[in-house]
């Protein structure tokens, strides 16, 4: 099966999918790409606007899986007094409503649950994960370490590495966050990722 995996992040969701799909990936941050293909070398691995790719390939693929960024949706923006207000990215629901209504194989985009309503009536809540798909979803959250919010220096980062099963050296910074654990706390653990994949393929 051709795959699209979109804002690849570091692989979570992908990395126990069967290696005779192809996989093509989808990551702006250089270094975490780099990551991303060191731990799935054969995967096609693009540095580039996931959301503008989508809009012009996604006609080349059997299965798209969409994560776009979390922060602007999740409830934690809405907590500490430093929090500067910003606006939801509703290129999340863009990209929803453009697989729904253009894309002719599989899709599911995957986001966290928000400090708001949903805009779009998501097909599935798994533990802290909302999901949109155009298939039914049966999967069972993964156990999460103790603390998993508040792990947010370089121990907890390795916590998240051993929980993930992503192995690399250092810290990986995402988009000015400061947190050396905000990067691995955004991926899908790779056991929810196959579970998803398999509902697909199981359609």
């Amino acid at each position: 099966m051709r795959i699209l995996n979109l804002y690849a992040g570091l692989g979570g969701n992908r990395k126990n999918w069967p290696s005779h799909h192809q996989v093509t990936a989808v990551e702006y941050g250089r270094e975490i790409a780099e990551i991303y293909k060191s731990q799935n070398p054969h995967d096609n691995v693009k540095i580039e606007d996931a959301h503008q790719y989508l809009l012009d390939h996604h006609a080349e693929f059997d299965f798209i899986w969409s994560s776009p960024p979390c922060q602007s949706h999740s409830r934690m923006i809405r907590s500490g007094q430093n929090r500067k207000p910003r606006y939801p990215d509703l290129r999340l629901y863009e990209e929803i409503l453009f697989l729904h209504h253009n894309f002719k194989g599989l899709w599911v985009v995957e986001n966290v649950v928000p400090y708001y309503a949903p805009l779009v009536q998501p097909t599935a809540k798994i533990g802290r994960h909302l999901f949109w798909a155009n298939f039914e979803i049966t999967a069972e959250d993964v156990k999460r370490p103790d603390d998993f919010i508040n792990l947010d220096n370089t121990k907890g980062a390795e916590k998240l590495k051993a929980w993930l099963g992503i192995q690399y050296e250092g810290n990986i910074y995402y988009d000015g966050n400061h947190c050396p654990a905000q990067v691995l706390r955004n991926a899908v653990h790779p056991d929810l990722g196959l579970q998803i994949l398999n509902c697909a393929v199981a359609r």
